[in-house]
């Protein structure tokens, strides 16, 4: 558990190697490792958070690719990830730690501790670890990232919370001690814009705004994420996503939901893989792209018929 100091004087040590000597080149193949496709402005913000050691706030529509980003750098550097979902009444007990009351209710009707004050159920044995303390906890070879998902979805007296904890990456647990991170995690926040964010979080972060893809990347991430796709066909679905967008629908496709279609695409066409895409192909699929009813219901002939002629066009010039 990091460092945990008390007057105990239990402490427990870990040999984590950090990021700040990461290099711009150690990062590039870590996003080539796992096909994220990263421009430079994503790789300078990302690399110097590494480096500083500092949370890195990503805020974008939803389907940008900000958990993506998180996903992708615990698997290139080889680490665990640790998730906290954001969300409405999210309380500290949730986040941080909560004790196994069941366990130490047990533990003091078999008169195993705490009832003669020679022992206490007020130690680690006992300790539920939420997110956050387990990410200042960690014991790995490097230390995790840390993703707190959808903070704009969280209350602001969690957001006063999660200011003290980033301060100074530790914890006061009362009948324990300080819990210190030996070595800070990676930290990753990722905001829909649903509600502004306090100053002072956005002080102790550095910030990358994450835009939708256009239809280059789009298409560069379909191909290396569903290489079993024919190219031409890949290009088309790029092309109608693209169309689609421009669409004043309820709930834009991200590249989630591209990729998604293009994966479902591969497996219906797994004979005639590079024929051109029709208005039925389009129509039959269409739930892969769009998830609001009132969505699904504006796709109508005319509108099928600009998607096909958007996928013809982009087909042509290729």
């Amino acid at each position: 558990m990091g460092d945990v100091s008390d007057d105990t004087g239990f402490e427990a040590e870990s040999d984590s190697d950090g990021f700040g000597d990461v290099t711009e080149a150690e990062l590039r193949a870590a996003f080539e490792s796992t096909e994220y496709v990263a421009e430079d402005d994503i790789v300078t913000t990302v690399l110097l958070s590494l480096r500083l050691g500092r949370p890195l706030l990503v805020e974008g529509d939803p389907g940008a690719g900000k958990t993506e980003l998180a996903k992708v750098l615990a698997d290139g550097f080889h680490t665990d990830l640790i998730r906290l979902q954001c969300y409405e009444g999210l309380a500290a007990e949730n986040a941080l730690y909560e004790w196994n009351y069941t366990k130490q209710l047990l533990a003091v009707q078999a008169d195993e501790a705490g009832v003669d004050g020679s022992s206490s159920v007020f130690t680690e044995e006992y300790l539920l670890e939420r997110p956050l303390l387990q990410a200042l906890s960690s014991e790995g070879e490097r230390p995790p990232v840390l993703l707190i998902d959808e903070v704009d979805r969280a209350d602001e007296e969690f957001e006063a919370l999660l200011l003290e904890v980033l301060s100074d990456f530790q914890v006061s647990i009362p009948e324990l001690g300080t819990v210190q991170a030996t070595t800070p995690p990676i930290v990753v926040i990722t905001s829909n814009r649903t509600r502004g964010l306090s100053d002072a979080l956005k002080r102790r972060c550095l910030y990358l705004h994450l835009e939708p893809p256009d239809f280059e990347k789009e298409r560069a991430i379909v191909e290396r994420k569903v290489p079993e796709l024919d190219g031409a066909v890949a290009t088309e679905l790029c092309a109608i996503t693209q169309r689609l967008r421009e669409e004043p629908f309820r709930k834009q496709p991200g590249v989630a939901e591209t990729l998604d279609w293009a994966r479902a695409v591969a497996q219906l066409r797994a004979e005639d893989g590079d024929e051109p895409l029709s208005t039925v192909d389009i129509e039959r699929t269409i739930g892969c792209l769009l998830k609001e009813v009132a969505d699904v219901q504006r796709v109508d002939e005319g509108l099928l018929e600009a998607l096909a002629e958007a996928a013809r066009t982009a087909r042509a010039e290729e």
